[in-house]
């Protein structure tokens, strides 16, 4: 007989008390296992949500977490490895752009993605708009291609961090995803369980973001961190700016493209400037600071490296990327300044054209979304094209416009830009 019990566990975090290294391996194990119900790990959560996670709390809930399955070894691999992780946000497609570039200054990028759920989109459903690729990789494959490269995104394989996969698909339904302890051990488990040797973590704050204050998204950063830390793996997070789209594309396929003229030297300048500013990050927790990212922009590695990358996941890096079946245009109705363009109202509007999913079992669209003609501070006259709405379907568009309406202001005066990076933790 077990010396602890879920109810036991329960009771102690509800009433406000700090959970014993035991009852934490104990109770993330026999979840794991099966043998605590998802009724009871969904009153655990709540309670932790309502009543915290001390720090030596969530380092052992953490740990785990990365016992639960197998650790990858990434020792053979001849670069230095360093991974980047966003908590998400609306056209956040800096993944795309920043692994090969980063591969291409010399270090082996490691990048276990996810699929986007509701306003937030996910890399592998951009990258899966490119004919042929593949996003789910043997740990084989997954070395070879790291060694061969230096550039791997795929998804995370069933056996890594599998006491995450359960428990998050739990907190979706339960009310509990807000849980910062939850939240720090769900990212860090699987960072520290893919074997890489740093991390950058870029932390989202703002309307279409998962941490709405500053002050959330410090808290959740530095909890991180000190995870990343204590497990040796170098770590450091950027707080950065999503009350506003990144780029002007929104969507997969649309996201794809915009990615694809950043690492042609070209893009939207806050996806260059983000692009760099992470890399930059990654290559000196990397231990390569004296590597200037930006050169390999201009001169055609980072492409070089896109293209070895999709190919190598059986992706056709020139063919034709799927266009949506209808486009409609929204114009001003006055002159002015577009004084905001809110994330989340976008996101919400690419969802409704069919970029994003509402389950996780939803299909996407590879062509849907949202392409912005104009950003904030830009002068608008009358009659201009603000956005463009695409979708398969014209019964999508209605609601989506719905929602992009209340997202876009026009202002008699030009707003003034926030920062893009806010603040550095680590």
């Amino acid at each position: 007989m077990s010396a602890f019990s879920a109810v036991e566990v329960i009771r102690t975090k509800r009433d406000g008390g700090v959970l014993s290294d035991g009852q934490i391996d104990w109770v993330v194990d026999a979840y794991t296992r099966g043998q605590v119900a998802d009724e009871q790990m969904s009153a655990l959560a709540m309670a932790i949500l309502l009543r915290g996670m001390s720090p030596a709390e969530i380092a052992r809930w953490t740990a785990a977490m990365i016992a639960s399955g197998e650790r990858l070894d990434l020792s053979g691999v001849r670069r230095p490895t360093v991974d980047k992780h966003s908590t998400g946000g609306v056209g956040d497609k800096i993944t795309l752009p920043l692994t090969p570039l980063v591969a291409a200054c010399g270090a082996a990028v490691p990048q276990l993605s996810g699929r986007g759920l509701g306003h937030t989109g996910g890399t592998l459903d951009k990258l899966e708009s490119i004919p042929g690729w593949r996003a789910a990789l043997t740990n084989d494959e997954f070395i070879g291609q790291l060694q061969e490269t230096g550039a791997v995104i795929c998804a995370a394989g069933d056996h890594l961090a599998p006491a995450d996969r359960k428990l998050y698909a739990l907190r979706d339904v339960t009310g509990t995803v807000e849980a910062i302890p939850l939240i720090a051990s769900s990212i860090m488990s699987k960072k520290i369980a893919e074997g890489t040797g740093a991390l950058v973590l870029d932390v989202k704050v703002g309307s279409g973001a998962f941490m709405k204050s500053t002050d959330d998204a410090r808290e959740l950063a530095r909890t991180m961190v000190d995870l990343g830390t204590a497990h040796g793996v170098r770590t450091v997070a950027l707080l950065t700016e999503m009350s506003t789209p990144l780029g002007l594309a929104v969507g997969n396929a649309v996201e794809v493209t915009e990615s694809v003229e950043v690492l042609a030297g070209g893009g939207p300048a806050d996806v260059v400037r983000l692009t760099l500013a992470l890399a930059r990050e990654m290559l000196d927790a990397a231990g390569l600071p004296d590597v200037d990212p930006e050169p390999a922009l201009r001169d055609g590695r980072a492409m070089d490296a896109w293209r070895a990358m999709v190919r190598a996941q059986g992706g056709d890096p020139d063919a034709p990327l799927p266009v949506a079946a209808e486009t409609e245009l929204v114009r001003a109705d006055r002159d002015g300044y577009v004084a905001a363009v809110d994330a989340y109202g976008i996101g919400v509007a690419a969802w409704r054209l069919g970029a994003g999913r509402a389950r996780k079992e939803d299909a996407v669209s590879p062509g849907a979304g949202v392409l912005l003609h104009k950003r904030p501070g830009d002068r608008v006259r009358a009659g201009e094209v603000l956005y463009e709405l695409r979708a398969d379907a014209p019964s999508r568009i209605p609601a989506a416009r719905t929602a992009a309406e209340v997202a876009v202001t026009i202002a008699d005066a030009a707003p003034v830009a926030p920062p893009l990076v806010i603040e550095r933790i680590g």
